[in-house]
């Protein structure tokens, strides 16, 4: 600081001496790492500010095709979607199933994220306001929308070396989805994470509708292609021709961390509480059945309600595909004296009412043919962290004439 000073027994024309005075006012100190985090903030706002005018650019070229390159998280952050996909661990417990069948292990590692309860968003894509969970607290929550669904389960395959990217589309039956691709030797699979189906590209059967863009770790790419049905659609992203990519090749800016966690960790469900839910489930059917029947009794069959409880452990461990039991012969019986009508329904369990309302869509408890009979049989099959896997089979017995 300079302070001009004029002595008192100077003349008006003496010189006008300056005098330099030291005060302390006080200090900032900037750490090296703060310095660093702001450089990476500031790099990370001109990323995003890039993101926004490559969404605007798509939807120009396309307006009807679904594009997402940021989110918020649940933290209010803004970031990239690119930042969400990390190879993660799946539970020890479902890889120790299937030793050595790995195409058997994934299966049930996309039964396992199916299994995890769906919500729908309460925000309107095209806002830009989409809050997505990480993968670790999809988990811990037990509960999911569909692009948090489809970034677990490509986390999981990405663990055991899979190429796999988020795919987002629409299909007949839900509407706005997201799927996992992955790039086998020959061909493409596509995923459904909320029913755990896999479907080959040119299977006639698959329910998506359009495929109009796709992510991973590093970028993210748009379909440009006049048809994007996915069985005319070229998938190979690195062909500018077919697709928009957010970042040209050797970006610079996408380096940013991943905000998934190095690895998740699981705890084991409690038996006692799933054995304690599963009577629960089961007096709660069996009264409601009773309830939806006022105008005529309603008898319990034990013998078909004892083979129904054995049959449907195994077709949680097949998957719910057909196998041959050894209950066959005694259906057989049964089926001397009944016409029996009936099915097994599976679902993830979100509460006790939702089960409710699945048997009664069926119907079955609606026969009014003389001396109806009904058996009935709950199973939950436990996994990691309170997801459940809850199996009903509801049926009637008439007896023939």
């Amino acid at each position: 600081m300079m302070i001009e000073k004029h002595e008192d027994h100077c003349l008006e024309s003496c010189s006008v001496h300056l005098y330099v005075r030291k005060n302390w006012l006080g200090s900032i100190v900037f750490p090296f790492s703060a310095l660093l985090q702001q450089s990476e903030f500031s790099d990370q706002i001109d990323v995003l500010h890039r993101a926004q005018i490559f969404k605007k650019e798509c939807k120009a070229l396309f307006p009807n095709r679904r594009i997402i390159a940021t989110v918020f998280n649940d933290e209010g952050i803004h970031l990239l979607v690119t930042r969400y996909i990390k190879a993660l661990n799946p539970p020890q417990q479902l890889l120790d199933v299937f030793l050595h069948d790995s195409n058997a292990t994934l299966d049930l590692i996309a039964r396992f994220v199916s299994l995890i309860p769906f919500i729908t968003d309460t925000s309107e894509e095209y806002d830009g306001s989409d809050i997505w969970m990480t993968s670790e607290r999809c988990i811990s929550l037990a509960i999911g929308n569909k692009e948090e669904h489809a970034i677990l389960l490509c986390n999981f395959f990405l663990y055991f070396g899979k190429k796999a990217l988020v795919l987002l589309g629409t299909s007949v039956l839900e509407g706005h989805v997201a799927y996992v691709l992955t790039e086998e030797t020959h061909e493409y699979l596509l995923w459904n994470p909320l029913t755990g189906q896999c479907h080959k590209q040119f299977d006639p059967f698959c329910p998506l509708q359009s495929v109009d863009c796709l992510f991973d770790d590093r970028n993210v790419w748009f379909n440009i292609q006049q048809n994007n049905t996915p069985m005319a659609v070229q998938f190979d992203y690195s062909k500018e021709i077919f697709w928009k990519q957010l970042f040209p090749k050797n970006f610079q800016g996408t380096e940013a961390q991943s905000i998934q966690p190095e690895e998740i960790i699981y705890y084991d469900t409690n038996k006692n509480m799933v054995e304690d839910l599963k009577n629960r489930i089961e007096r709660n059917l069996k009264c409601k059945i009773m309830e939806w029947r006022p105008k005529h009794p309603t008898c319990w069959n034990r013998q078909c309600t004892s083979i129904l409880r054995q049959i449907l452990p195994k077709l949680e461990l097949d998957t719910g595909s057909f196998v041959a039991f050894e209950e066959e012969s005694e259906f057989e019986k049964l089926l001397q004296f009944y016409w029996v009508t009936g099915f097994p329904i599976q679902m993830p369990y979100t509460n006790v009412q939702s089960v409710i309302d699945a048997v009664y869509q069926t119907g079955i408890h609606s026969s009014e043919f003389p001396q109806t009979e009904f058996a009935l049989a709950v199973y939950i099959h436990p996994y990691p962290n309170n997801i459940l896997s809850v199996w009903v089979y509801l049926a009637s017995l008439a007896r023939h004439q």
